[in-house]
């Protein structure tokens, strides 16, 4: 009898779902904080240098350095900064949402030193005699815009004023704003029409006061307020050098973000949909727990209060696809129960047995490499990361604990019994349950296909191409993005179609010639334009002005000096490498040493050739395409971990194995096993990465095509490389325990 009450329980959860999702996704996702590559802004990496060389950077230095930057953010109305040290001498700015870009980077790195001094430039007052937010916009007595201030001590005022009358004629004094000695001088400044100091004001008489007005500097009251709230913020401590920038223009922000967003409806509703179709009611349940596990996502990044980025949309996209994962193993095995002849209830049950120790071995690799990207990558890399490694978490939630729960009420209310085809399974499938034993083994489409027979080719294949790839690599090399090279890049954004020349040629009207320009964007609407040197904050102050004012929106715009670039490429060397490192001490401890062997020999195999195709098609080599292939690593050996799972499973079933025969045969049967699953969890990595590729933002377009290259390789070496690797080095090992004087010479595995 069918038990209705646990189907309308279902679908009482479902509508609960639904309705908790339909409530607060809209708040929720108004209230997550976009980065600067989604509303525009700005992000430096200063180097902090000594202002004297009395001066000693410490972590005092830094700190108050910090909470010098912080007060001049705040004078410019930017909400959610992230102001950050780094190491012992750097200081990360990340600004968002900022309109006016070329004046936030010159108000953040302006020393904002006030002195006042005499012609003969001999400092008599500093900006420490002002009083605590003494400085305010005012006006003068003609009305124009000053800057008045407040003093701490009338009696220090009326002696430099009593020192400046003494000097008669010469009875002036000038207020400086960053006075460099032995550069600026009032002799020099005097004469020109727009001098540097801020006034020059003749004093006839002693004041006995402490309020001071700086007038005569032709200030708006913008900029008289912009003055006065600089010079409350304080000066720094420090002199701050830009050895690593990049800036993005709101409309580049906003453009990518409604791209991607649309790419990631598209991926996700072609993922759904692919599993309605194969999984039938199971593959309903998979949609519930994936758009439970989508607004878990939002939610938990909201309350971590993260900044989404461009990045970090595309992992979570990527996550759907791979949180998928956990529900196409878990429901080909029990595909595989119900086709024994099981009863649903007995093989739900075992389907989730045996699936759950694989799901976990696959997602922490996967968790591991995440993890070596968060430490190991800049910003962007560490957004993505974040977004990377709360997706596995949160999948492992709703893909196990969610989906038990929804597809165990089907279960349990019998309404399943004797209907296959609710799970994809054909009748004429199912074996009679009084006819199998614990060796029988689940009708399979691929079980006369021989994938070791074939092994010696698959070698060749690879060595062929590995050596083409090797010569690949020293004939063209790598196209080193500035990540790497350093430089400059240059982003214009039209609304019309672009050329390279007519770009060339506009850049090189501002005295500004690229080393090359590439064009991208459907209609040829974005110019990338790369240059060896990296520019200086007034270099990129006047490449974004003059790119405004001819295309109507800013460039987005950035620089990395070689000391960076050469600590970015060793950066993601070792993340490479630590990532690796510590794939074969997990998967020794739970497999054994020559498991790990062969997945990271299929690892190094999967990232070669995704170098060697950047190298060959010439695409650029930047800081995400690391982080591309530190995720197909995570991937590949995800994939690799399930056929692993599979071959020590039958391993134990076998028992004993003393030929080469012997463990052939577990292998071809494992990797029949578990073909449909590798191929079905490509396929829906693979629609979140076209659609990542086709509808979303250029600037992850090559981060996309690493991922589909990986994706492809990857799922051949899981299938033809790394199993068989195993199988000979297995078979040596066996054969060395064989010929050892043991007094059982038939060795068990």
């Amino acid at each position: 009898m069918v038990k209705r009450g646990r189907i309308v329980a279902f679908f009482l959860l479902l509508v609960l779902v639904g309705s908790v999702i339909g409530v607060f996704t809209n708040p929720i996702t108004k209230d997550i904080k976009l980065g600067l590559d989604l509303q525009g802004g700005f992000e430096i990496l200063y180097e902090v240098t000594a202002i004297n060389d009395d001066s000693v950077i410490d972590r005092e230095t830094l700190v108050s350095t910090v909470s010098a930057l912080n007060k001049r953010v705040n004078v410019l109305g930017v909400s959610e900064p992230n102001i950050q040290i780094e190491g012992d001498d750097r200081i990360r700015v990340q600004l968002a949402g900022v309109e006016d870009q070329s004046n936030a980077r010159e108000l953040l790195s302006t020393e904002a030193k006030l002195t006042f001094r005499d012609v003969n430039d001999n400092e008599l007052m500093d900006g420490s005699s002002l009083a605590e937010g003494g400085a305010t916009q005012s006006f003068d007595e003609s009305n124009r815009p000053s800057v008045a201030l407040k003093l701490r001590s009338a009696e220090q005022f009326r002696e430099v004023t009593r020192q400046i009358v003494d000097m008669y004629p010469q009875n002036m004094m000038v207020i400086w704003l960053d006075f460099e000695e032995g550069v600026d001088s009032y002799a020099e400044e005097s004469q020109k029409p727009n001098p540097k100091y801020l006034s020059a004001a003749t004093v006839g008489e002693v004041f006995n006061t402490t309020d001071v007005q700086i007038q005569g500097g032709n200030f708006s009251v913008e900029s008289a307020k912009e003055l006065a709230d600089l010079l409350n913020a304080g000066s720094l401590p420090v002199e701050l050098e830009e050895i690593y920038s990049t800036s993005v223009g709101a409309k580049f922000g906003e453009t990518a973000l409604q791209k991607t967003v649309l790419a990631g409806i598209i991926g996700i509703s072609v993922i759904l949909i692919f599993m309605l179709v194969v999984y039938r009611l199971p593959g309903l349940v998979a949609v519930v727990t994936l758009s439970s596990y989508i607004f878990l996502i939002l939610w938990v990044f909201k309350m971590m209060n993260g900044v989404l980025t461009l990045p970090g949309i595309a992992a979570l996209i990527l996550g759907v696809g791979m949180a998928v994962d956990a529900n196409i193993i878990t429901y080909e095995r029990i595909k595989e129960e119900l086709k024994l002849g099981k009863s649903p209830m007995s093989a739900f049950r075992a389907g989730n047995r045996n699936s759950l120790s694989t799901i976990l071995d696959a997602n922490i690799t996967t968790l591991l490499a995440a993890t070596v990207m968060f430490v190991y990558g800049t910003s962007s890399v560490q957004g993505f990361a974040t977004m990377l490694i709360v997706s596995i978490l949160l999948s492992f939630l709703t893909a196990v604990f969610g989906t038990r729960m929804l597809l165990g009420l089907w279960v349990s209310s019998r309404y399943m019994n004797n209907k296959p085809h609710l799970f994809g399974v054909k009748k004429e499938e199912v074996l009679d349950i009084n006819q199998t034993d614990e060796f029988t083994e689940p009708p399979n489409k691929y079980e006369n296909v021989d994938f070791v027979k074939h092994r010696k080719k698959f070698f060749i294949l690879s060595g062929v191409l590995i050596t083409l790839g090797i010569i690949v690599l020293v004939t063209f090399r790598l196209n080193l993005g500035i990540d790497f090279a350093s430089g400059t890049r240059v982003e214009v954004l039209s609304e019309t179609s672009l050329t390279a020349q007519e770009v060339t040629e506009e850049l090189d009207s501002m005295g500004y010639a690229p080393k090359d320009i590439v064009l991208a964007g459907a209609n040829n609407e974005i110019a990338v334009a790369r240059y060896l040197e990296d520019f200086s904050q007034e270099e990129i102050a006047e490449i974004k002005s003059g790119i405004a004012e001819r295309y109507g929106s800013e460039p987005n715009v950035s620089t990395v000096s070689p000391t960076v670039g050469q600590e970015l490429a060793r950066n993601a060397f070792f993340a490479i490498l630590i990532a690796a490192v510590g794939i074969i001490i997990y998967v020794t401890i739970r497999f054994e040493w020559l498991f790990a062997l062969a997945a990271i020999v299929a690892l190094f195999h999967d990232a070669f050739f995704i170098v060697a195709f950047f190298s060959l098609v010439r695409l650029e080599v930047d800081i995400t395409f690391i982080a591309a292939v530190l995720t197909i690593v995570g991937y590949s050996i995800n994939d690799t971990i399930v056929t692993f799972d599979r071959i020590r499973e039958n391993l134990k079933k076998k028992k004993k194995v003393k030929t080469f025969e012997d463990l052939a045969e577990v292998v071809n049967k494992s990797l029949q096993q578990t073909f449909v699953r590798s191929i079905y969890t490509v396929i829906t990595v693979v629609f979140a990465v076209l659609a990542l590729m086709v509808f979303g933002s250029e600037s992850i377009t090559n981060f996309s095509i690493a991922l589909l290259v990986g994706l492809v390789v990857g799922t051949y070496s899981s299938l033809f490389i790394a199993a068989q690797l195993w199988l000979i080095w297995k078979h040596k090992q066996l054969m060395k325990v064989k010929k050892a004087p043991v007094e059982d010479p038939e060795p068990e595995v």
